[in-house]
C-alpha cells in the first residue's frame, strides 16, 4: 500500500483517539483540499499491512483517509479486516458518495463513511468530523442492513455506530 503518513491520536478525525492513515492518490482534487500532496499516487512510502499494523496505538482505533482510500481498496481489505479482528472501529473519509462504493468489499469492514468531495464553498469551521456542509457521516452497517443511507448520529461522544 503507498501511504503519504501515519498520525497518532487524532481527535478530530472520529469519534476517540486515532491513529489516520493517509493513503496516496486521490482523483478528486478538490480545491482546498487540507492534504493536497496526497494527491499523486506516486508519492509517499510503499507499506505492507504488518509495518502498518506496527505503527497502531494499541490505544487507537482507526480513521482511514487520505488521497482517496478507495483507489488502494483491494490491498486495504486485509488491513481493515485485522483491524476489526482486534476489536477496532474504523472510520472512512471519501471523495466518493456511499451509493457509488456501497457494493465494494471494504465496505464489510468500516464502521463509518464521511463521504462526498470537499467543496470550499460549504466550509464550515462549525462541523464536527468533515470539512464541508454537503459531505455526508454514514453508519454503513445501519445502511447496509436497511439499504438506504442511515446517517451517523453526530453526538461527538457517541460509541453508536
Amino acid at each position: 500500500m503507498k501511504v503519504m503518513n501515519i498520525i497518532q491520536d487524532s481527535i478530530v478525525d472520529g469519534v476517540g483517539l486515532r491513529t489516520v492513515i493517509f493513503f496516496s492518490g486521490c482523483p478528486h482534487q478538490c480545491f482546498g483540499c487540507h492534504n493536497p500532496q496526497s494527491w499523486n499516487a506516486s508519492n509517499g512510502t510503499d507499506m505492507t499491512m504488518e509495518e502498518i499494523l506496527e505503527q497502531i496505538s494499541p490505544m487507537n482505533n482507526v480513521t482511514l483517509s487520505g488521497g482517496e482510500p478507495f483507489l488502494q481498496a483491494k490491498a486495504i481489505v486485509p488491513l481493515v479486516k485485522a483491524l476489526k479482528d482486534k476489536g477496532k472501529t474504523v472510520w472512512c473519509f471519501t471523495g466518493y458518495l456511499y451509493e457509488d462504493v456501497k457494493d465494494q468489499e471494504l465496505m464489510k469492514y468500516i464502521d463509518v463513511l464521511v463521504d462526498g468531495k470537499f467543496e470550499i464553498d460549504k466550509r464550515d469551521l462549525d462541523l464536527v468530523y468533515k470539512g464541508s456542509s454537503n459531505q455526508r457521516i454514514i453508519s454503513v452497517k445501519r445502511s447496509i442492513e436497511g439499504k438506504q443511507v442511515v446517517l451517523w448520529s453526530g453526538k461527538k461522544d457517541s460509541t453508536i455506530i
